[in-house]
């Protein structure tokens, strides 16, 4: 065998393994694609969840304040946003639905009877408890999104991305609690 033949079988031989790398970046990037797209569906399911409560738990104590419709319209309209929102519009409805369900414990908070009742309590229990599961889910999709975002960043998996337009992924910012505490209208005996 002649140096010629080496070089060829060189050049197929490097090839193969560009080949290889490319095969299992492009598989690795959209991996961790596909997994932050679930998580960011598992969060909106949370989300949903958490807003069905809201509006169970509005039902319940509307007896003692004087909820506007447009409370009940807002609910609506941010659990219609859920489904096809981005991480952005995520955060922007996590705030809102805090601030709603932060109007409300203030609310059974105010009244003796309604503090009592088993079931608010029950209510903001389970709504808690949501908020808990899309904490961790939110900590999921955040990881995942920083897996993906390192690899859109590093060698040799940057060109990959490049070559199939992958950008990197904005995280999830939600609050950890209210600013302000929320105001309240209409409060009172109906």
């Amino acid at each position: 065998m002649d140096i010629s033949t080496y070089f060829l079988a060189g050049l197929g031989v490097l090839f193969l393994v560009i080949i290889i790398v490319y095969i299992l970046g492009y598989n690795r990037l959209h991996k961790f694609r596909n997994a932050s797209d679930a998580e960011l569906g598992q969060i909106r399911v949370a989300m949903k969840k958490r807003l069905d409560m809201i509006e169970q738990l509005l039902g319940a104590v509307k007896g003692y304040t004087q909820f506007e419709r447009d409370v009940f319209e807002k609910v609506a309209e941010l659990r219609s946003k859920i489904l096809t929102a981005g991480p952005s519009d995520l955060e922007k409805i996590e705030s809102e639905s805090r601030s709603l369900f932060g109007s409300i414990r203030a609310v059974a908070e105010a009244y003796p009877d309604l503090k009592a009742s088993t079931t608010v309590n029950k209510l903001m229990d389970a709504i808690i408890s949501v908020e808990d599961e899309i904490a961790r889910q939110r900590y999921t999709y955040n990881n995942v999104v920083q897996e993906l975002n390192t690899m859109i960043d590093t060698i040799p998996t940057n060109f990959i991305a490049v070559t199939i337009n992958m950008k990197k992924m904005d995280y999830l910012r939600f609050e950890g609690g209210l600013e302000k505490a929320p105001e309240i209208k209409g409060i009172g005996p109906s």
